[in-house]
């Protein structure tokens, strides 16, 4: 049952969370490249919107901020009252809180992860009831779905969704594909011709190194699946590909 954007759609199912599916390293892929300790400033409620749309385009360029000060940030987004149609100021909340949940279910703090999910689900669906086409957002609720272990129709309908209304811009190719990869194996025949387009058309397009970094970390399966995908390319665009992945670092 393909989903609407816009139309009313059934919550995330917030069972008992998987771990052997994934976890949201992969989606925190987004926000976790470059280190970066972020100090708080006292904000007005008049400039919060301003704010937030600042520390937005800081997440989107990769940098990740302290676990203390990514607590105050949600503490002081919720003392504000932010509005939910808001867009920039709630996909940088969405950004923060990623991480929250990550480390809640890494340590075992299961009724953490559970709240802080909870929370993520609740921040997407009021983003979407403003903003039905935000393929970011649909992308969120769809890793949300992977956590709990859930790869069924409705969570690859999410996927479909996020490609639907966004599906060609590189700044979400390269973090969709991040969550996608290692799931692709279970999404409909489709959706994976999505998913490998996507993968191509980065490295068509020169943007190397995190195709190369997915690569690096993909099963042995999936991998052999990228290969044939690389395949199809012209040789310069394999050579691109092939360097980047030499220079990785090696673990």
């Amino acid at each position: 049952m393909a989903v609407t954007p816009g139309a009313n759609f059934s919550a995330p199912s917030l069972s008992k969370p998987k771990a052997a599916v994934g976890s949201l390293s992969s989606l925190i892929f987004l926000v976790g490249c470059l280190a970066l300790i972020w100090g708080i400033t006292n904000v007005t409620q008049g400039a919060a919107s301003d704010s937030f749309l600042d520390f937005e385009t800081d997440l989107l360029k990769f940098k990740t901020f302290s676990r203390a000060n990514t607590v105050a940030m949600l503490d002081r987004a919720s003392a504000q009252g932010l509005s939910a149609c808001d867009i920039d100021a709630q996909r940088a909340l969405l950004f923060l809180e990623i991480p929250l949940a990550d480390a809640a279910l890494r340590s075992g703090a299961s009724e953490e992860f559970e709240r802080r999910s909870r929370s993520l689900e609740l921040r997407a669906r009021q983003t979407l009831a403003c903003a039905p086409r935000d393929s970011l957002v649909w992308l969120i609720l769809f890793g949300l779905e992977i956590e709990h272990g859930d790869l069924g129709e409705h969570t690859f309908e999410l996927l479909k969704t996020s490609y639907d209304t966004s599906p060609n811009e590189a700044w979400l190719s390269m973090r969709r594909i991040s969550v996608a990869i290692p799931v692709v194996l279970g999404a409909p025949e489709l959706l994976q011709r999505m998913i490998f387009s996507e993968f191509q058309g980065l490295i068509k397009n020169r943007m190397v190194e995190i195709p190369a970094r997915i690569f690096s970390k993909a099963h042995a399966p999936i991998q052999a699946l990228l290969r044939s995908q690389i395949l199809e390319l012209d040789p310069r665009c394999q050579k691109l590909f092939y360097d980047a992945l030499a220079e990785l670092p090696h673990t």
